[in-house]
C-alpha cells in the first residue's frame, strides 16, 4: 500500500470502522472482510461488516458471520453504521456500482475510504488503496497488508480460515493461473497457525443440499449446450427451472465451471434468469479475455478468465440468442486462445 505510514497512523487509535462487500458476496469478499475485521477488533477498533444482500449458507460457518449486517434486511441499522463510520473499507470491489443501494451512502460519507481489491480498472474514490490485479484473491492482499502493518501475528485459526476460503475459491481450488508461489507461501503460513484446509474445503464445496445436486443434474443433462466450432459451452436456467428445483441463493455457484471443464472448451457461460434481469457468469482458459467480452457486450467485467454481466432489457431467450450471434466475430480469437 502506498502511504503505509499514514495508514498506520490512521489506525493507531480506535476508530468506528465499516467493512463493506459487493452484492452477492462470495467467499473471497466475505472471508477477506471477516478475517480483517477480526484483527481490527483485536486492535480495539469498533468494527462492523455490511453486505448489500444475503449470501449462501455454505459461507455461514465463518467466524463473525452472525454479526454481519445485511443492508436489504436491516437498512436503518446499516445506514446508521455507515453515517457514523470514521473509516469505510471496500473489500473485494473497487467500483461503487457493485454495492447497489449502499453506493450513495458511501459517496456522501465523509469517512476515510479504503479499497482492498484485485479487480481491474478501479474507481478513484478512496484515500488509501491496497490494489493489485496480480493478486489471486483479495484475501491474499489482506494477508499482505497485515504483514505491512506488522499485524500478521494477530491472525488466529478462525481468521485464517476465512482468508484461506477466499484464496481457495478465487484460485479455483488452486487450479487457475493466478495460483502463484506467493499464494502457496501464504497458505503454508495459514496452515501453520492451525487452519484446517480439508475442513474449509468441505464446508465450501461439500455442503450441498439434495435440491442443489438435482439442479446440477438437470442443468447438465437438459440445459447444457456445446458449440464445438467456437470452443464454447453454455448453460441457461429459467426462473421456472430454478423454482422447480427450489433453488436457494448460491445453488448455481460454480455451475459454469462444469461447462468449462469439457475437453476443448475455451469459454463457458451461465445464464440465469432473475426477477428483473438475466445474470451471466463467464469463464475462460488461455488468452481469451472474458473480462473484455463481458465489458463490451453485457455491461460486465471482472478478471481476464472470470467475469460476469447483467442484462435488464432482454429476456433469457434473447440474451442467449445475442450471445450465440456474437460468437462468429470471436471465432478466430477463441480458436487461438490455447
Amino acid at each position: 500500500m502506498q502511504n503505509i505510514d499514514a495508514f498506520k497512523q490512521l489506525l493507531s487509535s480506535p476508530k468506528k470502522i465499516v467493512l463493506t462487500v459487493h452484492l452477492n458476496p462470495d467467499a473471497d469478499a466475505l472471508g477477506s472482510a471477516l478475517g480483517f475485521a477480526g484483527v481490527l477488533s483485536k486492535k480495539n477498533h469498533q468494527v462492523s461488516v455490511v453486505s448489500p444482500n444475503a449470501y449462501p449458507d455454505f459461507l455461514k460457518w465463518m467466524k463473525g458471520n452472525e454479526e454481519v449486517k445485511i443492508f436489504d434486511k436491516e437498512k436503518e441499522v446499516c445506514e446508521k453504521l455507515l453515517q457514523e463510520a470514521e473509516i469505510i473499507f471496500s473489500i473485494d470491489y473497487s467500483s461503487l456500482k457493485r454495492v447497489g443501494d449502499i453506493q450513495p451512502l458511501i459517496e456522501k460519507s465523509e469517512a476515510t475510504k479504503v479499497i482492498i481489491d484485485h479487480h481491474i480498472e478501479p474507481e478513484e474514490y478512496a484515500d488509501f488503496m491496497k490494489w493489485s490485479t496480480k493478486a489471486g484473491a483479495t484475501a491474499e492482499l489482506v494477508f499482505d497488508l497485515l504483514g505491512e502493518m506488522g499485524w500478521d501475528n494477530m491472525l488466529d485459526q478462525d481468521m485464517g480460515e476465512c482468508l484461506y476460503a477466499g484464496i481457495m475459491t478465487d484460485t479455483g481450488g488452486f487450479k487457475h493461473p493466478n495460483t502463484t508461489q506467493h499464494i502457496h507461501e501464504i497458505v503454508a503460513k495459514l496452515i501453520g497457525i492451525g487452519v484446517d484446509a480439508s475442513r474449509v474445503s468441505k464446508w465450501v464445496y461439500d455442503s450441498n443440499s439434495v435440491n442443489r445436486i438435482k439442479l446440477l443434474g438437470f442443468a447438465l443433462s437438459k440445459r447444457l449446450n456445446v458449440l464445438s466450432e467456437y470452443k464454447v459451452a453454455y448453460i441457461y436456467l429459467s426462473k421456472k427451472d430454478l423454482a422447480n428445483h427450489n433453488a436457494q441463493k448460491g445453488d448455481t455457484e460454480g455451475l459454469v465451471n462444469y461447462a468449462l471443464s469439457i475437453k476443448g472448451i475455451v469459454m463457458a457461460a451461465l445464464f440465469t434468469e432473475k426477477e428483473d434481469m438475466v445474470k451471466m457468469s463467464f469463464r475462460s482458459i488461455g488468452s481469451f479475455s472474458v473480462n473484455d467480452f463481458a465489458r463490451k457486450n453485457f455491461d460486465g467485467g471482472g478478471h481476464m478468465n472470470a467475469a460476469g454481466g447483467i442484462c435488464k432489457e432482454m429476456s433469457l431467450k434473447e440474451v442467449v440468442k445475442k450471445f450465440e450471434q456474437l460468437l462468429p466475430q470471436y471465432k478466430t480469437e477463441l480458436n487461438k486462445a490455447l
